[in-house]
C-alpha cells in the first residue's frame, strides 16, 4: 500500500492552525484524510504539579511526549491503525479514553509543536506554518479560554505574558525557518487555502 501523505500544521497559540486544518480537511471532500491534534500528546501532571499547575508551562518542549507521537506517525506510515490519547484541558489529563486513527491518503498534524521536534519533524512530506499577529492571538486565546475552558482574563493573561508569549519566542517561531509554506491569517487566506488544497488533490 502507498503510505500516507502526512501534513505538520504550526504556528503561535490561537494562530488558527486547527481552523485551517479542518478546512483543508473538510475542502478535500472525497479524498480520505483525518486529523491528529499534538494536544494529544501532553504528559500527565503529577499531583505535585497538578498542586501548582499555575506554575506549569504547557507552552514548553517538555509537556509533551514527542516519543509517544513519532511511534503513532510511524505506525501511520506502516499503514497500522493506532490510538491517539483524549487530553482534558480541564483536568489538566488524558481521560484514559483513545481514538482511533487509521492510515488514510492525507493524515494532517496540527500543534504548537507540530514541527519542534526533529525526528516528528523529518517525518512530514508538507510542513505549515500558520502566521498570525500575536495581538489577533491574544484576543483569540481570551476568548476561547473564558468561553470554552473556563478561565478567567487574569489568569489567562497572566499565563500569556508568562509562558505562551516567551514560548512563542523562543521554540515555536524558529521552527518558521523548516516550513514549506508560511500561511499569513491561516484560514482567512482563502487564495493560498486553494492554492494548497488543489496541490494535494494533484498528488493523490
Amino acid at each position: 500500500m502507498n503510505r500516507p501523505f502526512l501534513i505538520g500544521v504550526t504556528g503561535g497559540s490561537a494562530s488558527g492552525k486547527t481552523s485551517l486544518s479542518t478546512a483543508i480537511h473538510d475542502s478535500l471532500g472525497t479524498i480520505d484524510s483525518s486529523m491528529i491534534s499534538v494536544d494529544s500528546f501532553y504528559k500527565d501532571l503529577t499531583e505535585d504539579e497538578l498542586q501548582h499547575v499555575s506554575d506549569y508551562n504547557f507552552d514548553h518542549p517538555n509537556a509533551f511526549s514527542f516519543t509517544e507521537l513519532l511511534s503513532a506517525l510511524q505506525k501511520l506510515q506502516n499503514n497500522e491503525v493506532v490510538e491517539i490519547p483524549v487530553y482534558d484541558y480541564v483536568r489538566y489529563k488524558r481521560t484514559g479514553e483513545t481514538i482511533s486513527v487509521k492510515p488514510t491518503k492525507i493524515i494532517i498534524v496540527e500543534g504548537i509543536m507540530a514541527l519542534y521536534d526533529k525526528e516528528v519533524r523529518d517525518m512530514f512530506n508538507l510542513k505549515i506554518f500558520v502566521y498570525t499577529d500575536d495581538d489577533e492571538r491574544l484576543a483569540r486565546r481570551i476568548l476561547r479560554d473564558t468561553q470554552i475552558r473556563g478561565r478567567d482574563i487574569v489568569s489567562i493573561i497572566s499565563w500569556y505574558r508568562r509562558f505562551v508569549k516567551p514560548a512563542f519566542d523562543e521554540f515555536i517561531s524558529p521552527v518558521m525557518k523548516y516550513a514549506d509554506l508560511i500561511i499569513p491569517r491561516g484560514v482567512e487566506n482563502k487564495v493560498a487555502l486553494d492554492l494548497l488544497v488543489n496541490n494535494l488533490r494533484n498528488k493523490v
